[in-house]
């Protein structure tokens, strides 16, 4: 029901700004502003501005909080210096995914972790049964604002409003610092688009002061407030996974690809049955696929061979704006998931080719 989802800081802006609002992760938020495909194409080829504060942070500190980060991670950790980011995931003891996650490391015994929305409560609890040797835990969700600003002009965009010089910013680093007057702000170069531009987690109390000096610095810029509508393409065009669609309590970070996420150089949860599942293979595995020409792939749809048999199905899927054409995400049996592989996709009955290619479908950025 309505009145049961959460708000972010700033739902009365987003509607203000004309927003369409849907319940997504238990949250009211913002699907689109104007149309997805404008929405799109201005971030591939200017800057648009994300409200994703419907995402979850916990702080973990101590000295034994990179202990319990290595135990429930699959990626080490240990190599992260400060001012690094790393993508990681949570195995379950099954051989699947509890979420994927990105962990920050602001300081020694320091560590911020960056979970799915609609896993919060899931993470926090997953990770708590492993907490015995005393690490500090805190969610901070419900005290942090996040906008992610992305596109080739982003750093041009948002310049104005800090010192910190955004584009020597690595990617997949951060600093923290004063933004738009904003204390402790993190501004990280991750990105969930492929288009390039930089997240910034904000206390709650200076979210309105800080997307309002964004949104006025961006304007030279074409920057417009963009919705999760756009988003899902934008990952998808990356082949970005999607937290239940591609990735989920069932699948295995090896079959999902994210083998370079999964470390054995240490002990994680169920790390044994993985590194088994390394050395013997894996049935299935997550492809990305191109339609040969009609047809919009979405997911559950069934994939099949060219006699009709079912070989798995689509976990992502959409019409992507950058090529016209449809592409999609499914996971197919290793034996047909060599990239130019030909498979079917079943709409409505009919089975439309498509051609399995490796990732990313397109470029971050476009000309305009």
């Amino acid at each position: 029901m309505a009145e049961d989802l959460k708000t972010v800081v700033l739902n009365d802006v987003h509607q203000q700004l004309g927003a369409k609002m849907v319940p997504f992760a238990g949250y009211n938020m913002p699907v689109r502003y104007s149309s997805d495909l404008d929405e799109h194409r201005t971030v591939r080829r200017a800057v648009g501005m994300f409200d994703v504060s419907h995402m979850g942070e916990f702080r973990v500190r101590g000295p034994q909080a990179l202990d319990l980060i290595q135990r429930v991670t699959s990626n080490d950790a240990s190599k992260l210096t400060d001012g690094k980011a790393q993508y990681s995931c949570l195995p379950n003891q099954d051989g699947g995914i509890v979420d994927d996650l990105l962990v920050y490391k602001l300081a020694d015994n320091d560590y911020m972790l960056v979970v799915n929305a609609s896993n919060i409560d899931k993470d926090w609890n997953w990770i708590s049964q492993f907490n015995t040797n005393g690490a500090e835990m805190e969610n901070i969700s419900d005290q942090t604002s996040l906008f992610a600003v992305q596109g080739p002009k982003a750093a041009e965009a948002l310049q104005s409003l800090t010192d910190t010089d955004l584009a020597s910013i690595p990617y997949y680093s951060f600093v923290q610092g004063t933004f738009a007057g904003a204390p402790n702000v993190i501004i990280s170069a991750t990105g969930y688009t492929g288009a390039g531009g930089f997240e910034l987690y904000i206390p709650n109390e200076h979210a309105q002061q800080v997307w309002d000096n964004i949104m006025e610095a961006g304007k030279p810029f074409g920057l417009k407030p963009i919705g999760l509508g756009a988003r899902d393409t934008l990952r998808l065009e990356m082949g970005f996974s999607l937290y239940g669609n591609d990735i989920d309590d069932t699948t295995s970070p090896l079959e999902a690809g994210l083998g370079w996420i999964t470390k054995f150089t240490k002990d994680f949860t169920n790390s044994a049955g993985l590194k088994a599942q390394k050395e013997q293979g894996v049935a299935r595995k997550l492809v990305a696929f191109l339609m040969d020409g009609a047809g919009i792939p979405r997911s559950h749809y069934e994939l099949v061979d060219e006699a009709g048999a079912k070989i798995g199905e689509v976990t992502s899927g959409t019409q992507s704006p950058s090529l016209s054409k449809g592409i999609g995400l499914g996971y197919v049996k290793t034996e047909l998931s060599a990239p130019g592989s030909q498979i079917f996709v079943q709409v409505r009955g009919k089975n439309f080719p498509a051609t399995i290619v490796k990732l990313p479908f397109v470029k971050g950025t476009e000309e305009a």
